[in-house]
């Protein structure tokens, strides 16, 4: 017995000293400081330096697939913790013992970007609804209906247990050819700046983040990782970071994304300036600044910029961090800001709040809306008596995509989506007879001609063509007898990582043209009408070929609505209001941008990784504040179709324009009163524009200071439009004198349906030239620019 005894004695004390040991570490555990419970400064006392280092760099990022090598290394431990929602962009690291938990972050420009499919199990399908893109939201220039569309992004996204939402995108269109123009919204920044506030607000309305992008001039694709803009103090400020300023003063965003390219010599996101004293200090932002994804090349330089956040995170960025933090080469200081901004970033979760998502949002209910957004912002560019299709039964539709619609442009802004009409089908279910052999026949040569298609280079560039049909003269011939009508849809893809072309983006290719060519003249020749319906992402060349259409309708690329959306206009179920929000040159050559687009490679880089590097590369801005409608009406360049057109069903008397003053003031009301003077219900876009003295600068002809749309008139109907002028829309930026300043002299307001159809004009003066604010010689040019003028 005694020896058993001796035996237990040892045991019995390690329990003992076990179990004193839990308690301890324990009471310890309980005294450790809680996100939520205690303040931020607190939690930054008791973080090690591997995890504010963890905090501040991201989770990596899976893409299934992909072979080793192709994307920079991450951290081995992240690699074995699962996502969380399978198909997301990127998470942050979470420090559970602080009660720090790890965020989502998705991709979500046109609609909540993740894996239909999870795992092995494919009993259950996770789709998002593919809304509009972001240059037919533009073109509505609806800024509650795309709050609208705004809200129900952010409810897929919070009940799909998404923290944030990577969108909306909103650089300007610089240049028709840039590969992610479907995805922003205009060339102008008041445009650009509102509609992106309105999808924040709506968004964020849910109690998710957005993260507006991508900060700043990324208006290209080409070579995207290393380029190197080089742009003027003014253009920059008064194009390119007004549309954020402009955001930003409409909305409140949660992150901010900074983009992959230099300015004038820096990486944005290692773009102090940029980053602190612009944003932070003359915008006011208070929230965080994130990397697109594998963006800059110094990871210390981008803690100290002020980016805090490094998506989607990699083994090299931790390793060099620490090192810097234990060199003494970043500041604690500046690591603890970043963190700061993460955490407070964490603590405005739903992930953070314990939110239980269903993973069953209202998918039905989201398509209603998609649908009328669609119908808002497409465009009637022309209309000889053929729309709407009231007498029309039978229909003869041409081109490959009016049988497969493009629903949106491909990379981050596409949508894994559970369906998609066509436009066939939106026009069977408007009650239209489409023609059922010529059907046939498009859809059996489609089916072929993808099967004949190479695989995609990569993931990331999804979209092969399929070329056009041929439609011989005796097919064309016959379906001119056999139908009421023809109906052509002309589609062109488009996404990131590549620009379009110009011979087969831009222009038509040689078998689209043939094509409708002998399709218009057939029917033509039979008194019936062609339609040309425009399925399209960025601007296209018209001029040589829409006087052989009796109609265009410019679709865009309208989310998976979009064949029934196209027949609600078609048949007059929706009167068109769409207004382009980007110029259509009469040939890219107009464009003044075109001599100089996308910029020239100058370094070569051998053994790039896919995710990681590109040929160096720069592009001169030498057309400076001359960018769209400011170029061509300044130096009468005319437009295929200019900036704000668009047609409609009915239309409109503009009158009784009124200003509250004639000498200004601080601010100026002005009025506008708008009747509907045709016979069927509709909406009007009102565009109010400025022009000021140009004394002191260069100046554009006019330029937008405010819009409006009427709400559904009734034959008869009035409604009257009230704007408001401030001081700083008189102002422009002058180098010389670091400043923003209104200039004295006499400004005319101009009232009209587009930049070029002005319908009413007033005059009011400033007596005295005005500085509105001093800033700081920052973002200047490496080289000296010649810059396009009067």
């Amino acid at each position: 017995m005694k020896s058993k005894f001796l035996y237990i004695i040892p045991i019995v004390l390690i329990i003992i000293f076990s179990f004193k040991k839990y308690n301890k570490d324990n009471a310890l555990d309980e005294n450790l400081p809680q996100l939520g419970q205690n303040s931020i400064d607190e939690i930054l006392q008791a973080l090690t330096i591997e995890e504010k280092v963890n905090l501040v760099t991201g989770m990596g990022m899976f893409i299934p697939g992909l072979p080793a090598g192709m994307i920079p290394e991450m951290d081995s431990t992240d690699a074995g913790i699962p996502e969380k929602i399978l198909g997301s962009a990127g998470r942050t690291h979470a420090v559970p013992r602080l009660g720090i938990p790890s965020i989502t972050l998705s991709d979500g420009p046109a609609g909540v970007r993740i894996s239909p499919i999870r795992g092995k199990d494919s009993t259950r399908t996770y789709y998002a609804t593919a809304f509009p893109i972001g240059t037919l939201l533009a073109s509505t220039w609806d800024t509650d209906l795309v709050k609208i569309m705004g809200i129900a992004i952010g409810n897929e996204a919070k009940e799909y247990g998404v923290d944030v939402l990577l969108g909306p995108a909103m650089n300007i269109h610089r240049n028709s050819l840039a590969g992610r123009n479907f995805e922003y919204y205009s060339e102008d920044p008041l445009v650009s700046g509102s509609m992106a506030a309105a999808i924040v607000n709506g968004v964020q309305s849910n109690g998710i983040g957005t993260s507006i992008k991508h900060f700043a001039a990324n208006n290209h694709e080409f070579n995207r990782f290393r380029m190197n803009v080089h742009v003027s103090e003014r253009a920059l400020r008064e194009i390119y970071l007004k549309n954020f300023q402009v955001a930003l003063q409409k909305s409140e965003p949660w992150t901010i994304m900074s983009s992959y390219n230099m300015i004038n010599g820096t990486y944005t996101s290692q773009n102090k300036p940029l980053l602190n004293t612009y944003l932070r200090q003359e915008s006011k932002f208070k929230g965080l600044v994130m990397t697109d994804w594998f963006a800059g090349k110094n990871a210390v330089e981008q803690m100290e910029a002020g980016n805090d956040l490094l998506m989607p995170g990699t083994k090299a960025q931790k390793i060099s961090i620490i090192e810097a933090v234990k060199t003494g080469k970043l500041p604690m200081k500046q690591l603890d800001e970043n963190v700061k901004h993460v955490l407070e970033l964490v603590l405005k979760s739903p992930t953070f709040k314990g939110y239980k998502y269903s993973e069953t949002p209202n998918l039905k209910q989201h398509a209603k809306i998609s649908r009328q957004v669609a119908s808002e912002g497409m465009v009637l560019l022309k209309n000889e008596g053929v729309l709407p299709m009231t007498t029309v039964k039978k229909v003869a539709l041409f081109g490959n995509n009016s049988y497969e619609l493009i629903a949106g442009g491909t990379g981050s802004g596409d949508v894994n989506k559970s369906y998609m009409i066509s436009l066939d089908k939106g026009l069977e279910n408007a009650n239209y007879t489409v023609h059922a052999n010529l059907a046939a026949s498009y859809k059996h040569y489609y089916k072929e001609g993808k099967a004949k298609l190479p695989p995609p280079a990569s993931p990331f560039h999804p979209h092969t063509v399929v070329p056009e049909m041929y439609v011989d003269v005796a097919l064309a011939q016959k379906m001119a007898l056999e139908n009421d009508i023809a109906v052509f849809t002309i589609g062109k893809h488009s996404g990131e990582f590549v620009d379009r072309t110009l011979d087969t983006d831009f222009n038509l290719t040689s078998s689209e043209k043939v094509t409708f060519e002998t399709v218009s003249k057939a029917f033509q020749a039979q008194g019936k009408k062609v339609v040309v319906v425009l399925n399209i992402g960025g601007v296209l060349e018209t001029a040589s070929w829409n006087d052989k259409a009796d109609a265009i309708l410019l679709a865009w690329q309208g989310g998976l609505e979009s064949g029934n959306a196209i027949a609600d206009i078609l048949k007059g179920n929706v009167n068109p209001s769409g207004k382009l929000a980007t110029t259509f040159p009469v040939a890219y050559t107009d464009e003044p941008s075109s001599k100089n687009y996308p910029g020239m490679v100058t370094e070569v880089i051998s053994n790039k990784m896919l995710l990681a590097d590109t040929d160096a590369a720069e592009v001169t801005y030498e057309e400076g504040i001359y960018v769209g409608y400011r170029y061509f009406n300044t130096f009468n360049v005319k437009p295929s179709y200019a900036f704000g057109y668009g047609l409609s069903y009915t239309t409109f008397i503009y009158d009784n324009l009124k200003l509250s003053s004639k000498a200004f003031k601080d601010n100026l009301k002005v009025t506008i009163t708008v009747t509907n003077s045709g016979k069927v219900a509709g909406k009007e876009i009102v565009q109010l524009y400025l022009s000021a003295p140009s004394s002191q600068l260069n100046k554009p002809e006019s330029e937008l200071k405010a819009f409006g749309k009427t709400k559904l008139l009734q034959p008869n109907e009035s409604q009257t439009l009230t704007f408001y002028i401030s001081t700083a829309d008189l102002a422009s930026f002058n180098p010389a004198k670091s400043a923003w300043i209104a200039d004295a002299g006499r400004y005319t307001i101009k009232i009209g349906s587009s930049s070029l159809n002005i319908k009413n004009k007033a005059f009011f003066t400033l007596q005295k030239s005005q500085q509105l604010s001093k800033t700081p010689k920052i973002l200047l040019p490496q080289k000296g620019i010649k810059e396009l003028s009067k």
